[in-house]
């Protein structure tokens, strides 16, 4: 039996000259109220590039990443390829737009016009204190903040 999801998308990703922003439908303005003093917001998005039937059924993929397992399950990678391509990014915040309804970033990783379907804040509580992961990631960055100088082209195979 197949259930019927409508997502309505509140606003879309821009990026120009190295600026990305988070541009708001105007009726979500109210939305913003008190969002103002959180350092970072998640970032909730529709992964539209890899929306398709092919990328709903690929379940699997084969070593994507170079120090992984040789197959390893879509639920146990960050690919935006997944049955459901809702994706997660953590931001920090530059700058809000109360007025426009523009939330400024230094990076979001996704694309020029990606659909945003919510945000929601960053909060201290929501670190874990004992973060366990498999050997062939243990090497990542502990922080997001590590990610940027973090080469990761050592560690994808596409």
């Amino acid at each position: 039996m197949e259930n019927t999801i409508q997502i309505h998308p509140i606003g879309r990703v821009n990026s120009a000259n190295n600026q990305f922003l988070i541009q708001l439908d105007k009726k979500f303005l109210p939305a913003l109220t008190n969002i103002d003093g959180f350092s970072h917001l998640q970032i909730v998005w529709w992964g539209n590039l890899y929306d398709s039937p092919q990328a709903r059924a690929h379940l699997v993929a084969d070593k994507p990443y170079k120090s992984g397992p040789d197959v390893i399950g879509v639920f146990a990678t960050r690919s935006p390829v997944r049955p459901n391509p809702i994706l997660l990014t953590t931001i920090a915040v530059q700058h809000i737009d109360f007025e426009k309804g523009i939330i400024y970033t230094p990076y979001i990783d996704a694309e020029e016009g990606t659909p945003v379907l919510d945000i929601k804040p960053y909060h201290l509580s929501e670190r874990v204190r004992e973060c366990g992961v498999p050997e062939w990631c243990s090497h990542w960055p502990e922080w997001d903040e590590d990610t940027a100088t973090f080469n990761w082209q050592n560690e994808f195979n596409f």
